[in-house]
Protein backbone atom coordinates (compact mmCIF):
# COMPACT_ATOMS: atom_id res chain seq x y z
CA UNK A 1 0.00 0.00 0.00
CA UNK A 2 3.02 2.29 -0.08
CA UNK A 3 1.99 3.64 -3.49
CA UNK A 4 -1.42 4.70 -2.19
CA UNK A 5 0.07 6.33 0.89
CA UNK A 6 2.43 8.30 -1.33
CA UNK A 7 -0.45 9.44 -3.56
CA UNK A 8 -2.60 10.37 -0.56
CA UNK A 9 0.20 12.45 0.90
CA UNK A 10 0.67 14.20 -2.42
CA UNK A 11 -3.07 14.91 -2.52
CA UNK A 12 -2.85 16.25 1.03
CA UNK A 13 -0.15 18.67 -0.07
CA UNK A 14 -2.26 19.69 -3.07
CA UNK A 15 -5.20 20.52 -0.82
CA UNK A 16 -2.93 22.37 1.61
CA UNK A 17 -1.89 24.64 -1.25
CA UNK A 18 -5.54 25.26 -2.10
CA UNK A 19 -6.20 26.25 1.50
CA UNK A 20 -3.36 28.75 1.30
CA UNK A 21 -4.67 30.17 -1.97
CA UNK A 22 -8.18 30.49 -0.50
CA UNK A 23 -7.38 31.78 2.98
CA UNK A 24 -10.70 33.09 4.31
CA UNK A 25 -14.48 33.02 4.15
CA UNK A 26 -14.66 35.44 1.24
CA UNK A 27 -12.63 33.04 -0.91
CA UNK A 28 -13.85 29.69 0.44
CA UNK A 29 -17.57 30.22 0.99
CA UNK A 30 -19.11 31.26 -2.39
CA UNK A 31 -21.52 28.66 -3.77
CA UNK A 32 -20.73 27.66 -7.33
CA UNK A 33 -23.16 24.80 -7.90
CA UNK A 34 -24.54 21.55 -6.52
CA UNK A 35 -22.49 18.41 -6.11
CA UNK A 36 -23.49 14.96 -7.29
CA UNK A 37 -24.08 14.04 -3.65
CA UNK A 38 -26.81 16.68 -3.43
CA UNK A 39 -25.05 19.25 -1.25
CA UNK A 40 -24.10 22.77 -2.29
CA UNK A 41 -20.67 22.96 -3.89
CA UNK A 42 -18.62 25.87 -2.59
CA UNK A 43 -15.38 27.30 -3.89
CA UNK A 44 -13.24 25.44 -1.36
CA UNK A 45 -14.97 22.11 -2.09
CA UNK A 46 -14.53 22.47 -5.85
CA UNK A 47 -10.92 23.62 -5.69
CA UNK A 48 -9.87 20.85 -3.31
CA UNK A 49 -11.62 18.20 -5.36
CA UNK A 50 -10.10 19.42 -8.63
CA UNK A 51 -6.52 18.95 -7.44
CA UNK A 52 -7.27 15.52 -5.98
CA UNK A 53 -8.94 14.28 -9.16
CA UNK A 54 -5.99 15.50 -11.17
CA UNK A 55 -3.69 13.58 -8.84
CA UNK A 56 -5.54 10.24 -9.21
CA UNK A 57 -6.95 10.29 -12.75
CA UNK A 58 -3.80 8.86 -14.30
CA UNK A 59 -4.11 5.72 -12.16
CA UNK A 60 -6.12 2.58 -12.94
CA UNK A 61 -9.09 3.74 -10.89
CA UNK A 62 -12.79 4.37 -10.57
CA UNK A 63 -13.24 7.57 -8.56
CA UNK A 64 -16.19 8.24 -6.26
CA UNK A 65 -16.03 11.86 -5.14
CA UNK A 66 -18.31 14.15 -3.15
CA UNK A 67 -18.83 16.85 -5.77
CA UNK A 68 -17.90 15.41 -9.18
CA UNK A 69 -19.67 12.08 -8.74
CA UNK A 70 -18.37 8.80 -10.19
CA UNK A 71 -15.94 8.56 -13.09
CA UNK A 72 -13.72 5.89 -14.59
CA UNK A 73 -13.89 2.10 -14.51
CA UNK A 74 -10.43 1.09 -13.35
CA UNK A 75 -9.35 -1.81 -11.18
CA UNK A 76 -9.24 0.21 -7.94
CA UNK A 77 -12.04 2.30 -6.47
CA UNK A 78 -10.95 5.57 -4.87
CA UNK A 79 -13.52 7.14 -2.52
CA UNK A 80 -12.77 10.79 -1.84
CA UNK A 81 -14.12 13.49 0.42
CA UNK A 82 -11.85 16.45 -0.39
CA UNK A 83 -12.98 18.47 2.64
CA UNK A 84 -14.86 16.54 5.31
CA UNK A 85 -16.11 19.24 7.63
CA UNK A 86 -16.32 21.88 4.92
CA UNK A 87 -18.39 24.27 7.05
CA UNK A 88 -15.60 24.25 9.62
CA UNK A 89 -13.08 24.86 6.83
CA UNK A 90 -15.08 27.79 5.45
CA UNK A 91 -15.46 29.39 8.88
CA UNK A 92 -11.86 28.87 9.96
CA UNK A 93 -12.56 26.22 12.61
CA UNK A 94 -9.53 23.89 12.64
CA UNK A 95 -11.41 20.60 12.52
CA UNK A 96 -11.71 19.34 8.95
CA UNK A 97 -10.02 16.63 6.95
CA UNK A 98 -9.13 14.98 3.70
CA UNK A 99 -10.58 11.46 3.51
CA UNK A 100 -9.45 8.92 0.89
CA UNK A 101 -10.27 5.21 0.76
CA UNK A 102 -8.82 2.70 -1.70
CA UNK A 103 -10.87 -0.43 -2.44
CA UNK A 104 -10.33 -3.50 -4.59
CA UNK A 105 -14.08 -3.86 -5.14
CA UNK A 106 -17.23 -1.79 -4.97
CA UNK A 107 -18.41 -2.30 -1.38
CA UNK A 108 -17.33 -1.04 2.02
CA UNK A 109 -15.90 -4.43 2.88
CA UNK A 110 -13.55 -4.12 -0.10
CA UNK A 111 -11.75 -1.06 1.32
CA UNK A 112 -8.09 -2.04 1.55
CA UNK A 113 -6.53 1.27 2.59
CA UNK A 114 -7.87 4.30 4.43
CA UNK A 115 -6.31 7.73 4.79
CA UNK A 116 -7.62 10.67 6.85
CA UNK A 117 -5.59 13.85 7.31
CA UNK A 118 -6.68 16.38 9.92
CA UNK A 119 -5.71 19.84 8.68
CA UNK A 120 -6.28 21.33 12.12
CA UNK A 121 -3.88 19.16 14.11
CA UNK A 122 -1.72 17.87 11.27
CA UNK A 123 -2.46 14.29 12.36
CA UNK A 124 -2.31 11.56 9.73
CA UNK A 125 -4.57 8.55 10.25
CA UNK A 126 -4.07 5.42 8.13
CA UNK A 127 -5.31 1.84 8.07
CA UNK A 128 -4.53 -1.19 5.94
CA UNK A 129 -6.95 -4.09 5.74
CA UNK A 130 -5.51 -6.83 7.93
CA UNK A 131 -2.57 -4.61 8.83
CA UNK A 132 -3.91 -2.43 11.61
CA UNK A 133 -4.44 1.28 12.14
CA UNK A 134 -1.80 3.96 12.58
CA UNK A 135 -1.63 7.53 13.85
CA UNK A 136 1.31 9.44 12.38
CA UNK A 137 2.86 6.13 11.38
CA UNK A 138 2.66 4.51 14.81
CA UNK A 139 0.24 1.81 15.97
CA UNK A 140 -2.76 3.10 17.89
CA UNK A 141 -2.71 1.66 21.40
CA UNK A 142 -5.42 3.57 23.30
CA UNK A 143 -8.97 2.21 23.23
CA UNK A 144 -12.40 3.62 24.02
CA UNK A 145 -13.77 3.01 27.50
CA UNK A 146 -16.19 0.18 28.19
CA UNK A 147 -18.79 2.82 28.94
CA UNK A 148 -20.13 5.70 26.87
CA UNK A 149 -18.54 8.54 28.79
CA UNK A 150 -18.16 10.70 25.65
CA UNK A 151 -20.50 10.31 22.67
CA UNK A 152 -19.92 12.35 19.51
CA UNK A 153 -22.83 13.43 17.34
CA UNK A 154 -22.17 14.12 13.66
CA UNK A 155 -24.32 15.25 10.72
CA UNK A 156 -25.94 17.75 13.02
CA UNK A 157 -28.33 20.63 12.65
CA UNK A 158 -30.12 22.22 15.57
CA UNK A 159 -33.22 20.25 14.60
CA UNK A 160 -31.39 16.93 14.42
CA UNK A 161 -29.82 17.46 17.83
CA UNK A 162 -33.00 18.61 19.55
CA UNK A 163 -35.01 15.72 18.14
CA UNK A 164 -32.45 13.05 19.01
CA UNK A 165 -30.38 14.03 22.04
CA UNK A 166 -32.91 13.14 24.72
CA UNK A 167 -33.05 9.53 23.53
CA UNK A 168 -29.41 9.09 24.53
CA UNK A 169 -30.04 10.21 28.10
CA UNK A 170 -29.03 7.24 30.24
CA UNK A 171 -27.06 5.75 27.34
CA UNK A 172 -24.18 8.22 27.20
CA UNK A 173 -22.90 10.69 29.79
CA UNK A 174 -21.54 13.60 27.73
CA UNK A 175 -21.95 14.80 24.14
CA UNK A 176 -19.51 16.32 21.67
CA UNK A 177 -20.46 17.87 18.31
CA UNK A 178 -17.29 18.48 16.30
CA UNK A 179 -18.22 18.69 12.61
CA UNK A 180 -16.22 16.04 10.73
CA UNK A 181 -17.47 12.46 10.75
CA UNK A 182 -14.18 11.13 9.35
CA UNK A 183 -12.07 12.68 12.11
CA UNK A 184 -14.56 11.76 14.81
CA UNK A 185 -14.44 8.08 13.79
CA UNK A 186 -10.65 8.29 13.92
CA UNK A 187 -10.94 9.71 17.43
CA UNK A 188 -13.04 6.69 18.36
CA UNK A 189 -10.35 4.42 16.92
CA UNK A 190 -7.84 6.14 19.21
CA UNK A 191 -10.05 6.03 22.30
CA UNK A 192 -10.54 9.79 22.49
CA UNK A 193 -14.30 9.31 22.43
CA UNK A 194 -16.32 6.23 23.34
CA UNK A 195 -19.07 6.33 20.74
CA UNK A 196 -20.09 8.04 17.50
CA UNK A 197 -23.53 8.56 15.98
CA UNK A 198 -24.39 10.15 12.65
CA UNK A 199 -27.89 11.58 12.97
CA UNK A 200 -28.61 11.51 9.24
CA UNK A 201 -27.72 8.92 6.58
CA UNK A 202 -24.03 8.85 5.73
CA UNK A 203 -22.58 8.24 2.29
CA UNK A 204 -19.53 6.19 1.45
CA UNK A 205 -17.45 9.36 0.99
CA UNK A 206 -18.17 10.24 4.62
CA UNK A 207 -16.98 7.02 6.22
CA UNK A 208 -15.12 4.72 3.79
CA UNK A 209 -11.63 5.57 5.02
CA UNK A 210 -12.32 6.07 8.72
CA UNK A 211 -14.48 2.97 9.14
CA UNK A 212 -11.42 0.89 8.25
CA UNK A 213 -9.51 2.42 11.17
CA UNK A 214 -12.42 1.58 13.47
CA UNK A 215 -12.62 -2.02 12.27
CA UNK A 216 -8.86 -2.56 12.25
CA UNK A 217 -8.86 -1.54 15.91
CA UNK A 218 -11.38 -4.30 16.59
CA UNK A 219 -14.14 -1.81 17.41
CA UNK A 220 -17.78 -1.96 16.34
CA UNK A 221 -19.51 0.08 13.64
CA UNK A 222 -22.99 -0.41 12.19
CA UNK A 223 -25.27 1.01 9.54
CA UNK A 224 -28.50 0.33 11.45
CA UNK A 225 -30.82 1.45 8.64
CA UNK A 226 -29.14 -0.71 5.98
CA UNK A 227 -26.99 -3.48 7.43
CA UNK A 228 -24.48 -4.97 7.05
CA UNK A 229 -21.80 -2.30 6.73
CA UNK A 230 -19.50 -4.50 4.66
CA UNK A 231 -22.12 -4.75 1.89
CA UNK A 232 -22.70 -1.00 1.59
CA UNK A 233 -21.98 0.14 -1.99
CA UNK A 234 -19.23 2.65 -2.63
CA UNK A 235 -21.42 5.27 -4.27
CA UNK A 236 -22.99 8.64 -3.43
CA UNK A 237 -26.28 7.60 -1.89
CA UNK A 238 -26.81 8.07 1.82
CA UNK A 239 -28.52 4.89 2.98
CA UNK A 240 -28.08 4.74 6.72
CA UNK A 241 -27.23 6.56 9.87
CA UNK A 242 -24.10 5.34 11.64
CA UNK A 243 -23.46 3.98 15.12
CA UNK A 244 -19.98 3.07 16.36
CA UNK A 245 -18.44 2.24 19.73
CA UNK A 246 -15.69 0.32 21.46
CA UNK A 247 -17.57 -2.96 21.49
CA UNK A 248 -20.62 -4.58 19.89
CA UNK A 249 -22.82 -4.23 22.98
CA UNK A 250 -22.33 -0.48 23.26
CA UNK A 251 -22.69 -0.07 19.52
CA UNK A 252 -26.02 -1.91 19.66
CA UNK A 253 -27.17 0.38 22.46
CA UNK A 254 -26.41 3.41 20.29
CA UNK A 255 -28.13 1.89 17.28
CA UNK A 256 -31.20 1.11 19.40
CA UNK A 257 -31.37 4.65 20.74
CA UNK A 258 -30.98 5.96 17.21
CA UNK A 259 -33.60 3.77 15.55
CA UNK A 260 -35.95 2.05 17.99
CA UNK A 261 -37.49 4.96 19.83
CA UNK A 262 -38.75 7.35 17.21
CA UNK A 263 -35.51 8.56 15.67
CA UNK A 264 -35.59 11.00 12.80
Amino acid sequence: MDKWLELCRAARDDVARVLTELPGRAEREPKIGEGEGGDDTTAIDAAAEAVILERFRSEDVRIVSEEAGIEGDGRWTIVVDPIDGSLNAKRGIPFFSLSIAVADGDTMGDVAFGYVYDFGTGEEWTATRGGGALLDGRPITERPKDELEILSFEATTTAYVSENAARFDGVAYRLRVMGSLAITLCHLAAGRVDGVVSLKPARSVDIAAAQLLVREQGLAIELPDAPPLAAAPLDLEGRSRVAAAGNAELCSQLAAALTDRGGR
